[in-house]
């Protein structure tokens, strides 16, 4: 399948990729949806809804998800497209599974760059699960419009900590796991802590599991989705800023990445000789 090679082609040839992306037309045609939050909130659970959700409605979609990296091959470990195994047959849906390979932040180096060859293969929706890292799992923001954090009850005491990383970027806070003790909780500690704020968004109490509250998660989804699809110039621009960012990183780093190993024994035997220091060599290794 042509996407699959050109998405192979952008997580491991870089100027090829380049190449090929330069032909494609203007991204922000479809509807990203960040997915987001701590590890075992059930992330992938909710994204295999969510497939289920907008098929119905007829769109096409597309799912990214970054797992973490093999310390073994460098590959993803593929648990996520496991759990999304029900959605193979169906020509409408692409999930894709990308190893985050020490990229900060829970996504890949090439995402932004597989949501523009989603983008320009027509899917009308990508949904894009990060790996799942905690405060620090926030670089979503730039290339999605719309995010999503996931949350469970037991998470009271994180909440306070995340304040500065998560509890800052969603458009919608997601509950799941909602038959647990401490839901409701959760739901009211979220609403407080928003409470006199900026913004107000909504915290929904569902489970992926029953599909319980899915409905009003799709509600508040669309509230996004619809002036988007109409306009939405104000979004299509932010989530092009972030791809045009998170592209100019992923460069700086693919270049890090292919320096000699003999240019960096080298500035390790200065250190070593007290010629320079390990800043200097840094700042030599990167220029």
């Amino acid at each position: 399948m042509a996407l699959a090679k050109g998405i192979t082609l952008a997580e491991n040839d870089v100027a090829s990729a380049s190449i090929l992306l330069g032909r494609i037309g203007v991204p922000g045609q479809a509807f990203v949806v960040g997915i987001t939050g701590p590890p075992g909130t059930g992330k992938s659970s909710l994204v295999d809804r969510l497939i289920e959700v907008y098929r119905n409605r007829g769109l096409k979609v597309g799912v990214i998800a970054v797992d973490p990296t093999s310390p073994i091959t460098g590959g993803a470990l593929l648990g996520d497209r496991i759990r999304m195994a029900g959605h193979a047959g169906d020509k409408n849906v692409f999930i894709r599974s990308m190893a985050s390979r020490g990229w900060s932040g829970g996504l890949s180096r090439a995402t932004s760059q597989v949501i523009r060859l989603m983008d320009a293969a027509g899917f009308d929706l990508i949904l894009l699960e990060t790996v799942g890292i905690g405060q620090s799992d926030i670089e979503v923001v730039g290339v999605s419009h719309a995010v999503l954090v996931v949350l469970m009850p037991g998470l009271g005491d994180d909440i306070q900590v995340s304040k500065a990383g998560l509890m800052e970027i969603g458009d919608v806070y997601v509950v799941n796991k909602s038959d647990l003790d401490g839901a409701d909780v959760m739901v009211v500690s979220l609403l407080s802590l928003f409470r006199g704020g900026p913004r107000s968004p909504p915290v929904l109490k569902v489970s992926a599991l029953s599909g319980d509250g899915i409905d009003r998660l799709e509600e508040a989804i669309e509230r996004i989705r619809i002036p988007f699809t109409i306009g939405g110039t104000d979004l299509k621009l932010k989530s092009i800023r972030g791809m045009i960012v998170e592209t100019a990183r992923g460069a700086a780093m693919q270049k890090l990445a292919v320096v000699s190993e003999s240019r960096a024994d080298s500035l390790a035997r200065q250190v070593l000789e007290g010629k320079t220091t390990v800043e200097a060599a840094a700042a030599k290794l990167s220029g």
